[in-house]
C-alpha cells in the first residue's frame, strides 16, 4: 500500500482525531443507512493532501460514529469481522507509513467479550496507538461497570482510549442533527459517567482522550463537580476532570478559551475531524481559526505535536529516525 511516505509536511502536527472509512466499513454504511453512518469516500492521497493543507505530519486514524454495531438482528460473528478488517486495513496503512499514520482500535461494545478480544489482537499484534469507543452503545455509557473489564485491559497496556460521541440515546429535535449539539452532550455525558465510577483514579495509567474539546465539560467543569458530589468532594470531581485529554477537533474561538482556562495545556491536543465536513473546508476553517488563536509558541507546540508526543511515544522515536 503506498502511503505517500515521501511527502513532508509544514508545521509537522499531530492530529489525534482524524477519520478512516475502510472499503469494507463504507460497504457496510452503504448496506444499513438505518444506523446513520455518514457515508464518506476516503483513499490515502486525499488524506494525505488534507494533512499537508493543515500542516500535520501524522494521523491518528479512527472510524466515526456509528462505527461497528451489533444491533436487533446482526450477526454477531459477522460484527467481529468488520472489526477485524477495520483495524487490519489500518494497521497495514500504519506498517507501510508509521510517519504518517497511526489508528485507535475498532472494537464491538456493547459485545464484551469480543471488544476484549479486538483490543488485544490489535494493540499486541497491530501496534494500534489505543483504542476507540462510542459516547454510549444504545444508551450504555463508557465508565459503566459492565464494560470494567476492557478498561482494565487498557489500563494494564497503560494504553489511550479515545471516546468519540454519537446520537444521544432518545429523539433527536426534528431539523437538527446530532453532530450540532447531540454530540457535545454525549462527550460530556461520558464524561461524568467515568467520573461517577471513579475510572480516572482506578484506571490511573490509562490515557482518556475527550473529542471536540470536551463538549461542555470545560464549560461546565463546576456546576458538574458541585452537582455529583458531596461540598468536600468537588475538588477530587474537579481533579479527575483534570485528568483526561482534550481534543480542538471543531473546537472555535468561544470554546477554546473555557478548554484552555479549564484543562492542564499538556492535555490538549490537535484534532481535525477531517472528512466529515458538514460545510466546505470547514475543518480547515477551525484550523485556521486555532492558528490564530493568541498562544505563545511554547504553548502551539505543546498542542500541535508535543502532547501527542507524550501520549504517543513512538511517534517522537519516528521524527528523529
Amino acid at each position: 500500500m503506498n502511503a505517500g511516505s515521501d511527502r513532508k509536511s509544514s508545521r509537522e502536527r499531530i492530529d489525534t482525531h482524524t477519520h478512516v472509512v475502510p472499503p469494507d466499513y463504507l460497504a457496510w454504511l452503504r448496506a444499513n443507512r438505518d444506523y446513520g453512518g455518514a457515508v464518506v469516500d476516503w483513499n490515502v492521497d486525499a488524506a494525505l493532501e488534507a494533512m499537508d493543507s493543515k500542516g500535520i505530519a501524522t494521523a491518528i486514524l479512527s472510524v466515526s460514529s456509528p462505527s461497528v454495531r451489533w444491533g436487533p438482528g446482526d450477526d454477531p460473528v459477522q460484527v467481529r469481522k468488520l472489526a477485524r478488517a477495520v483495524n487490519e486495513f489500518c494497521g497495514e496503512l500504519v506498517r507501510a507509513d508509521p510517519g504518517h499514520f497511526g489508528f485507535f482500535a475498532t472494537v464491538t461494545l456493547p459485545d464484551l467479550d469480543g471488544s476484549l478480544e479486538e483490543a488485544r489482537y490489535a494493540l499486541d499484534d497491530l501496534g494500534a496507538d489505543g483504542v476507540i469507543v462510542l459516547g454510549n452503545v444504545d444508551g450504555v455509557y463508557v465508565g459503566a461497570p459492565q464494560w470494567d473489564p476492557l478498561m482494565q485491559l487498557l489500563d494494564d497496556r497503560a494504553s489511550v482510549l479515545f471516546i468519540h460521541p454519537t446520537a444521544l440515546p432518545g429523539p433527536p429535535v426534528e431539523g437538527i442533527t446530532a453532530g450540532v449539539v447531540d454530540f457535545l452532550a454525549d462527550s460530556t455525558r461520558a464524561a461524568v459517567n467515568l467520573v461517577k465510577h471513579d475510572c480516572p483514579r482506578r484506571y490511573s495509567r490509562l490515557r482518556i482522550l475527550l473529542s471536540h474539546g470536551g463538549g461542555f465539560v470545560p464549560f461546565a467543569a463546576a456546576r458538574i463537580a458541585s452537582m455529583i458530589s458531596r461540598e468536600a468532594d468537588e475538588a477530587d470531581v474537579l481533579a479527575q476532570l483534570r485528568t483526561f485529554y482534550f481534543d480542538t477537533a471543531l473546537t472555535g474561538p468561544y470554546a477554546l478559551p473555557s478548554l484552555l482556562a479549564f484543562a492542564d495545556l499538556e492535555h490538549v491536543t490537535y484534532g481535525s475531524d477531517w472528512p466529515y465536513e458538514f460545510r466546505p473546508d470547514q475543518s480547515r476553517r477551525f484550523t485556521e481559526g486555532l492558528d490564530a488563536f493568541d498562544l505563545t509558541g511554547e504553548q502551539r507546540h505543546a498542542i500541535d505535536r508535543g502532547n501527542a508526543e507524550r501520549l504517543f511515544p513512538r511517534l517522537a522515536r519516528v521524527r528523529s529516525s
